[in-house]
């Protein structure tokens, strides 16, 4: 009986469980992750029916209506919910075409990056040697490169458009896939599925197709997530500098851009289009982080 009271009393007086701080943390986790989910599908529906979902036309000019304050402050006008700009535009219906802009250059871009960077780091991983070094070497030249000075330079040479922005982003961010899928691959190939896969004669692009790359998988995921709000941020600050989306294409960083000069009097002219960066960029890294520690297998702990 005195044993049994006592383990009672340890049971009750112990510290929970380290599985308990780890569903804790879990679930807090999932409920964050949840908050950028509802922030994404909240992106991607506004991006399809902003047609229907804008007031006015984000094209629109009316010179008599240039520089309003939002609807709620004093000379606002009700009709123009968010205040117009210095063209007299509806702010609130720019932004919402400029998420089309941004989603569909963060996307494509990083679909770009995966297929470049993915494609070289299963050929660096899997075949080593002077492979490895080779492409090690350019990876390397590139992350050693300052971004903007590439960037700029290609889209120097290319034109500034939409095309040549997702391509700039594109050629530019994919060695951080490279690194990543090298490294999955050096420990991948030596594992005992693999190395059945190449004592049954098995050519190496079945073997990295079909063995290797779904395995990579979840970490591309994950990565590739993440990613698509640094590009969404990077298109920002290459057409905040001119070189990317141009006037009068709603664009953030174009927004941006035109309210710089306003910023001490008309402060929501960069305010909210900053806001939208920043509120896309949160949901999206919410997501990333909650996906990396459910499906990461090296972050799941038993």
């Amino acid at each position: 009986m005195m044993f049994r009271r006592n383990s009672q009393n340890l049971s009750l007086d112990s510290p929970p469980p380290a599985s308990l701080g780890r569903a804790l943390r879990k679930v807090w986790n999932l409920r964050m992750g949840t908050i950028g989910a509802l922030v994404i599908l909240g992106l991607i529906a506004t991006a399809i029916l902003c047609p229907v979902l804008a007031p006015h036309h984000p094209y629109k000019q009316d010179i008599t209506k240039r520089l309003k304050p939002p609807s709620w402050m004093e000379g606002g006008l009700s009709q123009h919910f968010l205040g117009t700009d210095h063209l007299g535009r509806d702010l609130l219906s720019r932004i919402m075409y400029g998420t089309r802009i941004s989603l569909t250059v963060g996307i494509s871009a990083v679909l770009l990056q995966v297929l470049i960077g993915v494609g070289l780091g299963l050929l660096a991983g899997f075949y080593g040697g002077k492979v490895d070094s080779v492409i090690s070497f350019f990876v390397n030249c590139m992350m050693g490169f300052p971004f903007i000075l590439l960037a700029m330079s290609l889209i120097a040479v290319l034109g500034p458009s939409l095309q040549n922005i997702i391509v700039a982003l594109g050629v530019t961010g994919w060695p951080v896939f490279t690194r990543v899928t090298r490294v999955e691959t050096l420990r991948l190939r030596d594992r005992e599925f693999v190395l059945a896969a190449i004592s049954l004669a098995f050519g190496a692009p079945r073997i990295l197709i079909r063995h290797i790359l779904p395995n990579l998988l979840p970490s591309i995921l994950v990565l590739g997530t993440v990613e698509v709000a640094r590009a969404i941020i990077q298109e920002s600050l290459l057409s905040f500098l001119g070189l990317g989306i141009q006037p009068p294409t709603p664009s953030w960083g174009v927004m941006l851009a035109e309210g710089r000069n306003y910023m001490l009097m008309q402060w929501w002219l960069a305010t909210f289009p900053g806001f939208a960066i920043f509120l896309s960029a949160l949901g999206i890294n919410l997501l990333g982080d909650a996906l990396r520690d459910l499906i990461d297998p090296h972050l799941r702990k038993s």
